[in-house]
């Protein structure tokens, strides 16, 4: 093997083992397979036999961290710098299927709410048990390509979909990619209405109220920009309670929500019912909740349903009780506005669960408590107790949250928070089974929330 053969299958290698998990699958498809292993060994010999049937085999793997975003890798893999990189962008982009760098484009511009919604518009046309387990547009996109509903030639599906979420900028992509596919000969098949797709109606709560009649597609384009939003300019913008019961990770969320212009409340080293009355006694300052928004940072050992806060046993306090204070019939001054809970729980076994009332993960009592309360949003987060005996121990939650809540000087959708989170949480329990993390996320949020 040619000295030069043998550093680029390495630096191959090595790419494949620095990318995340949803990186990995957005480079098998970029290579044209609809195959969903991202696995590293998956990944490292298609970028290889897909650079092996390139003239230049160094020119697909630049093309496809491009794509990706990967200046980091570049640069230290191929010396390859992003100035560098942008002379060059338009031979880079003539590498990889046009088609398929689109849809991965959407997909990444599309918050984890814009795919929840075309989740619902495509109800009857994929089965509830797949898109169970699909977490981007990306995952949708396969899935409709593999029962050859979209493919480079066929993209109705694709642009009934964005119209009817009212994303006419990533609307007008598919149609300059279509023209741009007519033009030069190749032969695309004529619009069909969402109703010949079988496509569900959108639920009422995704456009502003209209009295005028449009169809569904204009509709939802021209109302795009009036969707309803919760306020979120007051300064503060409101209160955070922060319950800090472990020692760790309490200022760093401290410093990230006082530059996100909350009045933080931060209190130690409580125990399971110091929350309590310290949480009602908060929800009782009727003053202290006059801004748009509430929320509520719970870092403690117990387990998914229940805070034991600094105590070794006992009762411990329900996750529903905390929630319960701060709903519209306990708090009325906060009816109608957004109430979010940030939740890292470290798991012991507690007298309790041995006795079986509770279930380990309890997460099904707790959700089906959640839904029936407006403007919550619920993230929770438990991993194994044990962890907490390392002395630099710090959360992957709450570290993931923080660092996507620092982004947020640009305008940022809380559900794309959340989304940031569940990325890092995946690609850490990739490479630490061992130390795995549980995220449960519900809301019940009417409006938008954009976080700046």
């Amino acid at each position: 093997m040619s000295p030069s053969r043998e550093r680029h299958l390495r630096a191959i290698s090595a790419v494949a083992e620095d990318l995340s998990g949803a990186e990995r699958r957005k480079v098998i498809y970029l290579c044209g397979s609809l195959v969903t292993d991202g696995s590293v060994d998956r990944v490292r010999d298609t970028l290889r036999s897909k650079a092996d049937e390139d003239g230049d085999p160094s020119l697909f793997v630049i093309s496809v961290l491009s794509q990706l975003g990967r200046y980091d890798l570049l640069k230290r893999e191929f010396k390859v710098g992003r100035n560098e990189i942008k002379p060059h962008i338009h031979t880079y982009g003539q590498v990889l299927p046009r088609f398929r760098v689109l849809m991965v484009t959407i997909s990444d511009d599309l918050s984890m709410a814009d795919v929840e919604q075309i989740k619902f518009i495509l109800s009857k046309t994929l089965s509830r048990d797949k898109m169970g387990n699909f977490k981007t547009f990306l995952d949708v996109v396969i899935e409709l390509e593999k029962l050859d509903l979209v493919s480079p030639e066929r993209v109705e599906m694709v642009e009934d979909c964005l119209s009817n979420i009212g994303r006419c900028d990533l609307l007008k992509k598919v149609t300059a990619y279509k023209m741009s596919a007519q033009n030069s000969g190749q032969r695309l098949p004529q619009q069909q209405s969402s109703q010949a797709w079988g496509f569900s109606q959108m639920p009422s709560w995704h456009t502003a109220a209209t009295s005028e009649r449009r169809s569904p597609q204009r509709q939802s384009c021209q109302a795009s920009d009036q969707l309803e939003q919760y306020n979120f300019k007051a300064k503060p913008r409101g209160v955070c309670v922060i319950i800090d019961c472990v020692g760790k990770d309490g200022g760093m969320l401290e410093e990230v929500f006082e530059a996100l212009h909350f009045r933080v409340l931060r209190h130690s080293m409580l125990g399971a019912d110091e929350i309590l009355t310290t949480l009602r006694d908060i929800s009782k300052e009727r003053e202290s909740h006059k801004g748009d928004a509430f929320v509520c940072c719970i870092i403690s050992r117990g387990t998914a349903n229940f805070l034991l806060g600094t105590d070794s046993g006992g009762g411990g306090l329900y996750l529903d009780k905390v929630k319960a204070l701060f709903l519209a019939d306990a708090c009325p001054v906060l009816a109608g506005k957004p109430k979010l809970f940030f939740i890292q729980g470290y798991s012991v076994p507690t007298e309790r669960e041995n006795l079986g009332e509770l279930e380990t993960d309890g997460g099904q009592q707790r959700n089906n408590a959640i839904t029936k309360d407006a403007d919550v949003f619920w993230s929770q987060s438990w991993t194994d107790g044990r962890q907490l005996q390392q002395e630099q121990h710090h959360s992957v939650y709450l570290k993931a949250l923080t660092d996507a809540l620092r982004k947020t000087k640009r305008k940022m959708h809380l559900l794309d928070v959340q989304t940031v989170v569940n990325n890092a949480i995946h690609d850490h329990n990739e490479k630490n089974p061992e130390a795995h993390y549980h995220c449960d996320v519900s809301h019940t949020l009417r409006k938008h929330l954009y976080l700046q």
